[in-house]
């Protein structure tokens, strides 16, 4: 009684475990990392790193980030009701 019953697990446990590793050996090849072979152009001379230059496109030096500049500072900063008077 015992060995039928282990007998019947094992039958029903091996097709179950094979399935699994043909699934896992699946997984694994398609999911080796292969080199990236894309090809990333210039917006601005020597932007990004390493790009590539295209033939016909003028390339200008990159914009030089400056600080922004705030007009009428004075008056309403915030851009909320102006109010008369000392605000508590």
């Amino acid at each position: 009684m015992l060995l039928e019953s282990q007998m019947e697990d094992f039958t029903m446990k091996l097709p179950i475990g094979l399935a699994a590793a043909a699934l896992l050996a699946t997984g694994f090849v398609t999911a080796t990392p292969e080199p990236a072979s894309a090809v990333i152009y210039c917006s601005y001379v020597g932007y990004p790193a390493g790009c590539i230059a295209r033939a016909g496109v003028v390339l200008r030096p990159r914009p030089v980030a400056r600080a922004a500049v705030r007009h009428n500072v004075g008056g309403n900063a915030n851009g909320g009701v102006n109010r008369v008077g000392v605000r508590r």
